[in-house]
């Protein structure tokens, strides 16, 4: 039986990360598209060569590497720009995406997390075999945004009705994990979901 790959996503603040620790901590195998992301134009690979061309060298910070505040500024509602730089980064994610998978196939691992926040708004789910959905109660996800990025409740209700609500995204998950307690409270939650899908595929 070949490896089961599990997308993990959710919406804004709501503890993806978290969750992920906790699975790694349980022996997961967790695959970040947000790392692969940054990986995939590093400096001097082929994908941020072919950005600058497109774009010019202002996308480019001192150092060298990819300036993300001012390239999310020349994709923002620009969509010509949005699918160019799409057409260049998607498939480098996919490729190191999939070449991670491999290794963790080549090891004997039998289940394998995707990392994804934008898994279903980017049309990828078929790279995945199932989904896990990272979600929680609507009030504590506008508190835990405004707490983390220190912004007003107004800011913080216009990113998250931005975005694909959570009721719809946990339309699409297999298994729903609500990271509306505690840490600890979803720390046990992520044990058990664990120890339950490990159990069943023993």
């Amino acid at each position: 039986m070949g490896v089961r790959v599990v997308g993990l996503t959710g919406g804004i603040a709501t503890g993806k990360s978290s969750v992920a620790r906790f699975l790694m901590e349980r022996g997961a195998v967790v695959i970040d598209a947000d790392e692969l992301s940054r990986l995939a134009v590093h400096p001097g690979s082929p994908a941020l060569e072919r950005i600058v061309d497109l774009f010019g060298a202002g996308v480019l910070l001192p150092d060298g590497n990819l300036d993300r505040r001012k390239m999310r500024s020349l994709v923002f509602g620009n969509d010509v720009n949005r699918r160019q730089l799409e057409g260049i980064v998607h498939p480098e994610i996919r490729r190191l995406a999939e070449e991670r998978i491999a290794a963790a196939a080549c090891r004997g691992e039998r289940i394998v997390f995707y990392m994804a926040p934008l898994l279903i708004e980017a049309g990828v789910t078929s790279r995945v075999d199932e989904i896990w959905v990272v979600t929680l109660r609507p009030e504590i996800q506008i508190q835990r945004l405004m707490e983390r990025d220190g912004i007003s409740r107004e800011d913080a209700c216009k990113i998250i009705d931005s975005q694909m609500p959570l009721a719809e995204k946990e339309r699409h998950g297999r298994v729903i994990i609500d990271n509306s307690g505690t840490p600890e409270e979803t720390e046990r939650l992520v044990a058990d979901i664990w120890e339950r899908e490990m159990g069943e595929r023993a």
